[in-house]
Formats: C-alpha cells, sequence, structure tokens
C-alpha cells in the first residue's frame, strides 16, 4: 500500500471512468482468475466464496470498477476507488476510512505470476473485494482507516502488522479440519492458497498483543499465520478492543524474534 520505488503505473480510466487494457493483460487475468478458481475450493472462506458469487468477476477481461462498486455498495455501502501502483498511508488510510477501497489499475507481469509485493488489480479485486461485501470486513477496515488516520508515524508501524496478520495473511477455524483462508494476500496467490493450508507454517491463534509484536516481510511466502474463529470476530475487534492502547503497549514491550526462515538472504 505504501513505498518509495515501484516498477509499475496504473493505467488511468478516460473521461467516462473507462480503463482499456492490453489483450495481453486481459489474458493474464484470466489466466490468473482461473488458476485461482480451481483452487479456492475448501480453502477459501464461506463469506469470501458468497462474495465472489455476488461480484460475478468476469474470467475473461479485466473488470471495470464501476461494476465492482454496483455491488459493493449495494451489500455494505463501500465504493473502490482507482489509485497510482502505491499511495502514502495517510492517503490509504484516508480512503478506508471513508469507505472507498484503493484498486491500483495495473496487473502483474507474468515474472510476478505467483506473487507481487505490490498490490495489483488482481489482488485488490479477486483478493480483497469479495469480503468487503461483509459487513464484519468492511466495518474492521474503516475502523482501521480512522485509527490509522489519527496515528503517529510510530504507531502506523504497529498497526501495519494488524492488517498484514488479518486483511492480508488472515485464516479463519477452530480446528484445522475447518481452517480457511480469508487474508486477500493469499487469496490472489495461487501458490500461497496452497500453501497457507498445507500444514507447514505455524498456525497461531489470534492475539491482537502478539500480532502487533510479530515481525513480518513482504518479499516472501509467510511462515507464520495467525487464525481467527470466525470472521465476524472482525467486529470484536473492531468495536470491543482499545485498538491503541494494544499498540502503545506493544511499542514499550518490543518486537518478537524474527522467525528464522526471516533472517535469511531472499529466496
Amino acid at each position: 500500500m505504501n513505498g518509495d520505488k515501484h516498477i509499475y503505473t496504473a493505467r488511468l480510466p478516460d473521461e467516462q471512468g473507462f480503463i482499456t487494457y492490453p489483450v495481453e493483460e486481459h489474458a493474464i487475468w484470466q489466466e490468473l482468475i482461473t488458476n485461482q478458481q480451481a483452487v479456492l475450493p475448501g480453502r477459501a472462506c464461506t463469506e469470501y466464496l458468497q462474495g465472489l458469487e455476488a461480484l460475478q468477476l468476469p474470467t475473461t477481461k479485466i473488470p471495470q470498477l464501476a461494476d465492482i462498486d454496483q455491488v459493493l455498495l449495494a451489500t455494505t455501502g463501500w465504493r473502490t476507488a482507482q489509485v497510482p501502483a502505491l499511495i502514502s498511508f495517510g492517503r490509504f488510510f484516508e480512503l478506508l476510512a471513508n469507505r472507498s477501497f484503493p484498486v491500483a489499475t495495473f496487473i502483474r507481469r507474468r515474472e510476478d505470476f505467483d506473487y507481487i509485493q505490490e498490490p495489483d488489480i488482481f489482488h485488490e479485486i479477486a483478493g480483497h473485494c469479495p469480503l468487503l461485501t461483509h459487513p464484519a470486513f468492511a466495518t474492521f477496515n474503516q475502523t482501521y482507516g480512522e485509527l490509522g488516520l489519527k496515528a503517529t508515524k510510530e504507531e502506523r508501524v504497529f498497526l501495519a502488522r494488524l492488517y498484514w496478520f488479518t486483511i492480508e495473511f488472515g485464516l479463519v477455524g477452530t480446528s484445522a479440519e475447518n481452517r480457511r483462508i480469508y487474508g486477500g494476500g493469499i487469496l490472489s496467490s495461487p501458490a500461497e492458497t496452497i500453501y497457507a493450508l498445507g500444514g507447514e507454517p505455524e498456525y497461531r491463534e489470534f492475539n491482537i498483543a502478539d500480532v502487533l509484536r510479530t515481525p513480518y516481510r513482504i518479499d516472501r511466502i509467510q511462515p507464520i499465520y495467525y487464525v481467527l474463529d470466525h470472521i465476524d470476530s472482525l467486529f470484536k475487534i473492531a468495536k470491543e478492543t482499545d485498538i491503541m492502547k494494544e499498540v502503545h503497549t506493544a511499542m514499550e514491550k518490543g518486537l518478537f524474534e524474527p522467525h528464522p526462515s526471516l533472517l535469511n538472504e531472499k529466496q
């Protein structure tokens, strides 16, 4: 959502808001969504699959944001916001606080097919937008944006871990048998969708005090996932938890030691 340099450039809409993509980019979307739909059953959470059904994403072309907005506005009052490849943290929080989900209008190159550090339109639309039809997911995002707007630079660093281990790389389920994915960072990566439930990562029960102190890296597959009981648990985090108090406690205590895999050079 934020950074100093990038290799992608978003495509701009015309006066009617329509974005034109080259044929090759539509082909990449088709391959991505076809691959992903093949691995979602039994892995993605039910609420995500319901949202995916509601969105009716095209499989042969990149969707227009106006089509996504129609569904989001009708379900939770959200909409998308066309943005460049990378935006500031301030702009990111402002959009979320106003129930607008930032979508960078570019799609990954084939060499970044399985995982992309910069969130592209497939990540945002196929990874996150289905769950934005769900009230708990939508409410959590709005609350997060409101908190982030008021937070200091130091507080935002810790808040980022909350977003990372929930909205981006979160799992739900009370047992290994019913464990499912809701994080968009996983659900927009066919490779990580398979890996995340394969038993190799470490699965930890969600605890906000621990989440805020857990280091991560964006340039590799995740060694640790935090697991909520249910997607509605996001309501409790957003509305019943003093998130900033937890952030301040985490800042005082400092970070846990990084997972050993995070200390290795890029694989």
